[in-house]
């Protein structure tokens, strides 16, 4: 750079004007990044110690137990294998188990369904967020305070749903007192709480897929039921695979509303597998064999999960 300055003698004289240098920046030295790291641990250590008490301990705990005869009164005793020997026998488990797959299929086939369809229709209308916000608010509500309304609303004699059963067609339903009804029944209140959560989540998904797409679709004359089937489905497949491995394994856990309303019954038409184990733990007061249940249950939800990962390639989408 050049400064002119013009003297008294009317002579112009050019000097150069050299530019300060740059701020030098110091380098975080040793000292520095060990006070960083106290820090990180300072940080995490309450995280750590929550895994720790309420998850790692525990877990581990509940897998000693399962190879143990354990009565509370009583230390545990090892037995080895004699639980899983005695769960591979069990009639009653396997009874459970498979009214446990029966109202996970109804929960998720249903649940998902719904879903879908709320979420494309919300999708296609744009509604604003206080739509959306109305819809979540089934799932903040309690599993307890669900089944208590809809065990009062469905009562075969004052609920107002069999009020209007009984008007059309003069006679009430047993939703909870038929064996053929109360695995349907529970599977619909499960659907009813999770199905605006599960919108949202597939709404949010419908909003990254670009309009461009559809407008290319739309170009090549494709109807509105070609675009779902070829273009929303295949390009929401990540999403639909999350949403369906957390209604498996909520559903899979499912207590709450079935101790509310049916208790396992009518003769044990409603058990499912928490209920069992409940009843072994706190009812029967084996807490070993409830321990080796869960055990069994946590291996078979691994094994579920991981095996919807692998044949829905839940880590891509057709566009990749």
């Amino acid at each position: 750079m050049v400064t002119t300055v013009q003297d008294s003698s009317a002579q112009v004289v050019r000097r150069p004007v050299t530019a300060a240098p740059p701020p030098t920046r110091r380098r975080p030295g040793p000292a520095s990044r060990r006070n960083d790291t106290w820090v990180a641990w300072l940080l995490v250590t309450p995280a750590i110690l929550g895994f720790g008490v309420f998850f790692a301990y525990p877990m581990l705990r509940g897998v000693y137990l399962s190879f143990t005869e354990f009565h509370i009164l009583t230390p545990p005793v090892f037995t080895g294998l004699a639980n899983i020997q005695e769960l591979v026998g069990d009639g009653r488990f396997w009874h459970s188990l498979g009214v446990t797959a029966y109202f996970v299929v109804l929960s998720v086939v249903l649940g998902v369904g719904v879903s879908l369809v709320t979420a494309v229709v919300l999708h296609r209308l744009g509604v604003n967020t206080t739509v959306r916000g109305l819809m979540i608010l089934p799932f903040l509500i309690s599993g307890v305070v669900t089944a208590l309304v809809w065990t009062w609303m469905l009562d075969p004699q004052l609920g107002i749903v069999n009020q209007l059963i009984t008007w059309v067609t003069d006679e009430p339903v047993m939703f909870f007192g038929s064996g053929g009804w109360a695995v349907p029944t529970l599977a619909a209140l499960n659907v009813w709480k999770s199905m605006g959560y599960n919108a949202v989540l597939i709404f949010a998904g419908l909003q990254t897929i670009p309009a461009s797409i559809y407008e290319a679709g739309r170009i090549d004359g494709a109807s509105e039921w070609q675009m779902f089937r070829s273009l929303t489905l295949p390009l929401l497949r990540p999403i639909l695979v999350m949403v369906v491995i957390l209604n498996v394994i909520s559903a899979t856990q499912v207590f709450d509303i079935v101790q509310v309303s049916t208790k396992g019954g009518p003769a044990d038409a409603s058990l499912v597998l928490q209920m069992y184990i409940y009843d072994k733990a706190f009812g029967q007061f084996d807490f070993g064999y409830a321990a080796t249940m869960s055990l069994a249950l946590f291996l078979l939800l691994v094994a579920v999960t991981f095996t919807q990962l692998r044949m829905a390639r839940a880590g891509e989408s057709d566009t990749n």
